[in-house]
């Protein structure tokens, strides 16, 4: 991959998840696109008193965050002196969304990597607010790296996959280009859940993986986050990879249905394909 986005806050979580970035694309030319946001809504009087005399609103309130940003390239420099890759630093004046889907567009991004929280509230502990919103409608793959996570060598993928329609290989590019260049084995899990809202329609994962080694798994009558969370205590992965198709569907997997009240509590990264 060539073009990679981080989104950053500064924060403890989105610095461990760099870190996991530095490490993931180890012996690859990358250029990695630190992005930094600041909504209009939130500069302060005192934010703008603190600028030099001269300086205009807008560099007055972002001051703090480009020194904060500089600090944040120089840590990865600093921890990435073998490899051949290229930071470049990015503030933007706007939402977190709209920075990111004109970043991708701009840049060719074929990946965003960011930390799983940020945000307070019981409903966010796993998944923060701006994590959730970059997955729902962001133009372009996201890995979200939970908490706290220590990078592990890929060596086993999941794709669980859960009354998908047909994909073709250019939704699966970023999954492909992951086991290929970790040798990994993929292990494909297709979940049946009790109740079925839509019929499911098989995909011929033989057409979509003809060079690669994966294994096939079923479970049956589990709501959707249950039958992941079984799965990852009976078989480690490094890596659990799914599509989104729906709103509905991303918050039953991630929050647990009504009735089940069952969270998604994956200790391994997740990468949403779109």
């Amino acid at each position: 991959m060539k073009n990679i986005l981080l989104p950053t806050d500064f924060s403890k979580n989105s610095k461990n998840a760099i870190r996991f970035a530095m490490k993931f694309f180890e012996g690859e030319a990358c250029t990695f696109h630190i992005l930094n946001t600041q909504k209009p809504s939130s500069y302060l009087t005192a934010d703008v008193r603190a600028g030099s005399f001269g300086s205009s609103v807008y560099e007055g309130v972002l001051a703090d965050n480009k020194k904060e940003l500089e600090k944040m390239i120089t840590f990865c420099e600093s921890i990435s002196e073998k490899e051949d890759f290229t930071f470049v630093p990015k503030i933007d004046f706007a939402n977190i969304v709209d920075a990111v889907n004109q970043a991708v567009a701009i840049n060719d991004i074929e990946l965003i990597v960011m930390g799983t929280n940020g945000a307070t509230g019981a409903a966010e502990v796993l998944f923060g607010s701006n994590t959730l919103n970059l997955i729902r409608n962001a133009n372009c793959p996201v890995l979200a790296i939970p908490q706290g996570y220590i990078f592990e060598k890929i060596q086993s993928v999941l794709l669980s996959v859960n009354y998908q329609y047909d994909v073709t290989d250019e939704a699966l590019e970023v999954l492909l280009k992951i086991v290929r260049k970790n040798k990994a084995v993929l292990k494909i899990l297709e979940v049946e859940e009790d109740k079925i809202e839509v019929m499911p329609q098989k995909i011929d994962f033989r057409e979509h993986f003809k060079d690669i080694t994966f294994e096939r798994f079923c479970i049956k009558n589990l709501p959707y986050p249950m039958a992941i969370n079984a799965f990852e205590q009976l078989i480690p992965i490094q890596l659990h990879a799914m599509f989104l198709e729906r709103k509905s569907f991303l918050d039953r997997f991630i929050f647990g249905s009504d009735t089940s009240k069952i969270s998604y509590t994956s200790p391994a990264p997740l990468l949403v394909l779109k």
